[in-house]
């Protein structure tokens, strides 16, 4: 794990995240069919399509939540396989929910050391929790995402839903995720904290992350992202980059008109 290197080892444009031929069995529910989509370093890809399209299937299969029935997932190149979550983040991907899942008593560096704090000797040999090194994780992480909070000593209930979508992206940016996956991350918030979050998303770009962006809002999805995906019942019903195409033509590869 490194303390907050931005990613170096893929350059811009190249592929970091490649999925396969992925497919998806439920029982006799084929709940993803033979799909295959890339992410590059640096790139925003959208995922798109009505509820049960399956669009939370891939993102579970991504991220070590299920095993894929068939195909193949590759980060940087290299085949990998999961069986959980925390596999897939000690190897760079992070999967941030509507839910943040943050300790509302707890402060920004508490919550980025959540479930792997850092302990230090007191009187040389008593083991007490790093609060100084949780505080300057804080402070740099929020500084990379140049986001300012006056109080990082504040538990994250103090925080606005922008604020906090802030905290949850910090915690797996100080981890180094190479992709991070957002499943509708502006969804709750007022205007001015989706232009945040919009914000937040660009820096991770510009970082040379890969960010897997899932909205139902297609005004940040033409916002943010340069390419999008559509799923339509687990196919992929189309892909096009942001710049050649339009809210219509989305909509209507959504729907199959």
């Amino acid at each position: 794990m490194s303390d907050m290197t931005p990613i170096g080892q893929t350059p811009i444009g190249e592929p970091l995240l490649e999925v396969r031929n992925l497919s998806k069995n439920f029982g006799p529910v084929q709940a993803l069919n033979d799909l295959t989509m890339m992410v590059r370093a640096g790139e925003v890809v959208a995922l798109a399509g009505d509820n049960g399209a399956g669009k939370t299937t891939l993102i579970k299969a991504i991220s070590g939540v299920y095993q894929p029935s068939s195909g193949e997932i590759l980060l940087k190149g290299q085949k990998v396989s999961f069986n959980s979550p925390q596999e897939a983040r000690d190897i760079g991907i992070e999967t941030i929910y509507q839910d943040l899942a943050l300790a509302d008593n707890l402060t920004i560096g508490a919550n980025i050391f959540l479930g792997r704090e850092p302990m230090r000797k007191a009187f040389g040999f008593l083991p007490v929790l790093d609060r100084a090194k949780m505080a300057e994780a804080a402070k740099s992480t929020m500084a990379l995402l140049d986001f300012h909070v006056s109080r990082l000593d504040a538990p994250v209930s103090n925080f606005s839903g922008g604020q906090r979508q802030a905290v949850a992206i910090g915690r797996a940016v100080y981890w180094n995720a190479q992709i991070l996956i957002m499943d509708e991350p502006t969804a709750a918030l007022g205007v001015p904290e989706q232009r945040k979050v919009i914000q937040l998303i660009h820096q991770l770009k510009a970082q040379g992350r890969g960010v897997i962006f899932i909205s139902h809002n297609l005004q940040d999805i033409f916002a943010v992202a340069d390419r999008i995906v559509v799923l339509r019942r687990g196919v992929q019903a189309g892909e096009r980059r942001i710049s050649e195409t339009t809210h219509d033509e989305v909509v209507k590869l959504m729907v199959g008109g």
